[in-house]
């Protein structure tokens, strides 16, 4: 934590000249919130429920929105509310390539330096106008010059700018970074995934099996044949990487114990790429997960098969790294977008990581994390996405992002029974590819055993955020079977083991993959 080592004489000390600070820099923030000089007089800057007014107008029910859907004033009124920090994707050439580029192209190369510059002085000039101060590239750049994708962080206080970048003909996207909708009315977000972290001592005993040498097998694991896929995998030798709120230092089957048991001759890493605080003061936080979904969804993955008698995962010899890149399920401001773009780039530089799990999302498009997604696609890795677990203000969307991508593998929850019923809360829709039975017909609250914050009792956990951790497992078992298989040949087994094959459903995709037959069954 910041400032712990710092005893409290020091400060003390410090206080006076802390305080002093603080009031400077209020002072400023708010500054930038009043009308802005370089608006028209008829313009002014929108508030935040007017701009929310503006995206909800723009919305159609169950699609993602889409930031080129407002205006400039619009849309640089939303930066204000926020914290006027926007995200520029830029690019040389025909911006059709980038999808298919960004990852393998050298964009740190030194002509890629130069045009980024050429863009960035132009915008410099115009905030120098409309401020009537005068500006660094470090002003602008706030989180820091661009690295492996082409895109940038900009503080921008110009509509002009807004309008010019919108115009330019390298511009790829222009997004406001730090608009949070749940400022108002759309907070209510039921904890955000992050309830029901704590051990569950009411667990019947028909919701699991115990196996040796003592660990529990969760009900829904059988119906996909994943304890009977382990005589013939078990994850070994696949790196499967969770991004999400990190995974907890409490809970020792994900530290001292994460190779105990049948799990042996395996490795854990936990990072952090997740800033707390605004852009002028930020420093990054521990990768111990604060809300306990991270540990969850790591554990339904790859959690030891132990003698604790705690919940396994599907893939319990697989290699794990636990990424805390953002708070909660929500991507939501700068520090949790720049966070999982950052997570993704490890992911696309990390040789040994094949897959990773995404059980995040937002109703928004974001330009941050869709460069990120692209990277790490196109330096091989299978990304696993959670179609969307509702809370009050989101039960009407359909499939959020990043599951909507092409280059994600998009997986939602059902009950288990047939046909599928998607599970309470879980989404649905054409671009879902597979889902997972995650709850007892009996009763909504029993869903699948995972990991609690801290103990060897499990804790019941659900929503397609679980599908998504369950089926980023199977994909480790059928990736360590056939270690020299490329990503497409290892989704093609899943698809083709999947309970709707050949056909694909509208909402439910291929359906339900048995583990038994992805493992042993040739293509």
């Amino acid at each position: 934590m910041l400032g712990a080592d710092h005893t409290v004489s020091d400060m003390t000390r410090f206080l006076p000249l802390f305080l002093a600070l603080m009031f400077l820099v209020v002072a400023c923030e708010r500054e930038q919130v009043l009308p802005n000089p370089d608006l028209n007089p008829d313009q002014e800057v929108l508030s935040h429920d007017e701009v929310l007014d503006r995206i909800k107008a723009t919305m159609h029910d169950g699609e993602v929105f889409d930031w080129t859907s407002l205006n400039d004033n619009e849309l640089f009124s939303a930066g204000v509310s926020g914290d006027s920090l926007f995200t520029f994707g830029y690019w040389m050439g025909d911006k059709a390539d980038a999808p298919t580029q960004i990852g393998i192209l050298d964009t740190d190369s030194e002509k890629w330096k130069a045009h980024f510059d050429d863009i960035l002085n132009e915008l410099i000039a115009l905030e120098e106008k409309a401020s009537g101060e005068i500006l660094t590239r470090e002003d602008l750049l706030v989180f820091g010059e661009p690295e492996f994708v082409p895109q940038a962080t900009l503080r921008l206080r110009s509509l002009t700018s807004i309008a010019f970048l919108r115009k330019h003909q390298d511009t790829r996207y222009i997004e406001p970074m730090g608009f949070d909708p749940e400022a108002s009315e759309l907070s209510q977000r039921s904890g955000s995934g992050c309830s029901g972290g704590g051990p569950n001592y009411s667990i019947p005993s028909a919701d699991f099996t115990t196996v040796s040498p003592s660990v529990k097998v969760p009900w829904n694991f059988y119906l996909h044949n994943i304890p009977q896929a382990w005589s013939h995998s078990q994850g070994d030798n696949v790196r499967v990487q969770i991004i999400d709120t990190g995974s907890s230092d409490d809970q020792d089957n994900l530290g001292s114990q994460f190779a105990s048991g049948w799990s042996g001759g395996r490795s854990i890493s936990r990072q952090s790429t997740l800033y707390s605080g605004s852009w002028w003061w930020r420093r990054l936080d521990s990768p111990n997960d604060q809300c306990g979904h991270g540990t969850r969804m790591s554990g339904l993955a790859t959690a030891p098969r132990g003698s604790d008698g705690n919940a396994v995962g599907v893939a319990y010899k697989s290699d794990l790294t636990t990424i805390r890149a953002v708070s909660d399920v929500v991507i939501s401001g700068s520090n949790e977008s720049n966070g999982v773009k950052n997570a993704l780039i490890i992911a696309g530089n990390s040789s040994s990581t094949k897959i990773v799990s995404m059980s995040i999302g937002t109703p928004f498009t974001n330009g941050t994390v869709r460069d990120g997604i692209y990277y790490a696609y196109n330096r091989g890795k299978m990304i696993f996405a959670a179609a969307g677990t509702s809370f009050s203000w989101t039960s009407w969307y359909g499939v959020i992002f990043p599951a909507n991508m092409s280059q994600t593998v998009a997986v939602t929850g059902v009950k288990e029974n047939l046909p599928f019923q998607r599970c309470n809360n879980c989404h649905d829709g054409s671009q879902v590819d597979f889902v997972v039975h995650m709850q007892r017909n009996s009763s909504n609250d029993r869903l699948t055993l995972a990991l609690a914050n801290s103990g060897n009792q499990p804790t019941y956990s659900g929503g397609s955020s679980c599908a998504t951790a369950t089926t980023a497992g199977v994909a480790a078992l059928v990736w360590s079977k056939y270690p020299g298989w490329s990503r497409n040949q290892v989704f093609t087994r899943l698809k083709q083991s999947a309970s709707n094959y050949p056909g694909r459903d509208n909402n439910f995709g291929w359906g339900a993959i048995d583990a038994l037959q992805a493992v042993t069954v040739p293509l």
